[in-house]
């Protein structure tokens, strides 16, 4: 049974958990209607996907 020897210190516990950081999404801005949208993903603006409707447009 995996068990440790020796106390971690508070120091070392903490530089471990140092790198639980949220990131923010990046976002691009479609080459179609120059609003921000995920890369790799149809525009929800314009329905838009590597220069080709693929969405109807919601009217």
């Amino acid at each position: 049974m995996a068990v440790p020897k020796r106390k971690m210190s508070k120091a070392r516990r903490d530089k471990r958990r140092a790198n639980w950081k949220l990131e923010a999404p990046g976002f691009t801005a479609c080459p179609q209607c120059h609003e921000p949208r995920m890369p790799h993903h149809v525009c929800p603006e314009c329905g838009y996907y590597d220069g080709k409707q693929v969405v109807q447009e919601a009217e």
